[in-house]
């Protein structure tokens, strides 16, 4: 187990952590341009997000091949992956420091096909993970570069609730962590192509909601 000091809000919700990962970008843009875009960007950029999600329901299918097969056709089929549409996917949003950060988390069995992932909000992610599921929190971190710019962080740590899920997890994690990174950097790249192609009257994350 992994233990950091404070100093994001990620942070405050998953200081000790079994496994973390970590990617970033510099982006010719400013922090509050490049959080609006955050907000609404398309991450599927070069088609591995979509791609990735659906081949994780495969596994499922011995057991549950029209489920699997609807589900599969549901992924293929996406016509676009935001931060709104991991809200809607069972992803619960911890906290967020507008401009500046803020931070997912969710509760479930990753290494299982379907993820069974659990209702979760922030005081109740705070509390100790049922026995066999994990907690993992990912967060996106906008900060002035000094050399000019902005760089784009994005960190996702994992803890799990016992030896046995531990064990589970870091077998799970052996097999999707490069496929992981993929994404995290294609989400980086969106977004940074989006925040570099607005102008700078863009509007904030309120006024792209209406």
């Amino acid at each position: 187990m992994i233990t950091v000091g404070a100093l994001m809000l990620l942070d405050d919700f998953l200081p000790e952590f079994d496994v973390r990962t970590r990617h970033a970008i510099r982006v010719a843009a400013p922090p509050d341009r490049l959080y609006a875009c955050l907000w609404n960007t398309d991450f599927d950029r070069w088609g591995l997000t979509r791609a990735l999600y659906a081949l994780r329901t495969l596994p499922s299918f011995a057991s549950s091949p029209g489920e699997t097969r609807r589900r599969f056709l549901n992924e293929v089929q996406r016509q676009h992956f935001t931060l709104r549409d991991l809200l809607a996917r069972g992803f619960a949003l911890l906290d967020e420091q507008p401009a500046s950060e803020l931070v997912l988390g969710t509760v479930g069995r990753f290494w299982r096909a379907r993820g069974e992932l659990q209702p979760t909000d922030p005081q109740r992610f705070v509390e100790p993970a049922p026995p066999g599921t994990a907690k993992a929190a990912w967060n996106f971190v906008a900060r002035r570069h000094p050399n000019g710019g902005t760089e784009l962080r994005t960190e996702t740590r994992v803890s799990c609730a016992d030896a046995v899920t531990r064990r589970r997890f870091r077998a799970y994690w052996t097999v999707i962590r490069p496929f992981s990174g993929l994404i995290r950097r294609e989400m980086l790249v969106a977004v940074r192509a989006q925040a570099e192609a607005t102008p700078t009257t863009a509007g904030t994350r309120e006024e792209n909601k209406s």
